[in-house]
């Protein structure tokens, strides 16, 4: 038993599981399945063979109880219904900014990929995966690889994975949570 009233320690507990939520690189909801996947592969830069289904209903949402019953039991996990509404939200959040992050880089690729085309420049802010031509080398020039085929000189290119919109996602994003 500890000195610390009951309904203080149950505050005391929930705000330490809602830091360890925030402190978390990643977490998922099973509500969200599509989304969870979008963020997991965005932070751990993997991608899934397949996408995750999304089940929209389980045995339990077919049981039929009271209103005294659903009462009790929200009352007997008001920590756990609060606790939960943090993640939705906080997940809902990471989810955005990690879609703007990639939607602004869409915009700066495509802007790139404009600006250049009709020069002979090639600009890429991802890595390409086997798209490279056995012709092309690449070489370091002042810290930037550089492609070049056939001794023409090519577009700049970002070093693989440079700058990815969810680099470095636990040290610098989750600060902002």
């Amino acid at each position: 038993m500890s000195t610390v009233p009951e309904k203080k320690r149950a505050q005391l507990l929930l705000e330490s599981a809602k830091k360890n939520l925030r402190d978390m690189a990643f977490f998922g909801l099973t509500e969200y399945q599509r989304k969870t996947q979008f963020l997991f592969e965005r932070t751990f830069r993997l991608r899934f063979i397949r996408p995750f289904m999304q089940y929209n209903s389980t045995r339990a949402a077919g049981v039929d109880l009271d209103n005294a019953t659903v009462q009790h039991i929200e009352e007997l996990n008001e920590l756990d219904m609060e606790l939960y509404d943090y993640a939705r939200d906080l997940f809902q959040q990471r989810y955005q900014f990690t879609r703007q992050q990639e939607r602004r880089q869409q915009r700066i690729r495509n802007h790139m990929q404009q600006s250049h085309q009709g020069l002979g420049l090639s600009v890429s802010l991802w890595p390409s995966h086997g798209q490279a031509s056995s012709q092309s080398t690449l070489e370091e020039e002042d810290g930037e690889r550089v492609e070049r085929e056939d001794g023409q000189e090519g577009g700049r290119t970002e070093e693989a994975g440079a700058r990815l919109p969810t680099e470095d996602y636990m040290n610098q994003i989750i600060n902002r949570w």
